[in-house]
């Protein structure tokens, strides 16, 4: 568990900065976006194993299904949080 968490939370911060650089408008700079990245890369990762799709992925080893999975959950949990606050800060500054 601990392993999968470490590859969420590094993909999420890659996703966040991945998705601030595709939307320029909802991004927070590189270290608002790595920090919101890491934190929706953590949900993403908690979110799936609750769900049990992580245990689908790869069956909660360290196969590659399962580094896919977080990588996967980590990096699009990242993106999502990061927009999502992006969007919050610009509707606040209005």
């Amino acid at each position: 568990m601990g392993m999968e968490l470490i590859i969420s939370l590094i993909s999420g911060a890659i996703g966040g900065n991945v998705a601030g650089g595709l939307l320029k408008n909802q991004s927070l700079g590189t270290l608002g976006n790595s920090i919101s990245g890491i934190i929706g890369g953590g949900l993403g990762g908690a979110v799936l194993s609750q769900l049990g799709l992580g245990a689908m992925a790869g069956g909660g080893g360290m196969d590659i299904g399962s580094i896919l999975g977080s990588v996967a959950s980590g990096g699009v949990g990242g993106g999502v949080v990061m927009v999502v606050i992006g969007i919050i800060k610009k509707a606040m500054a209005k």
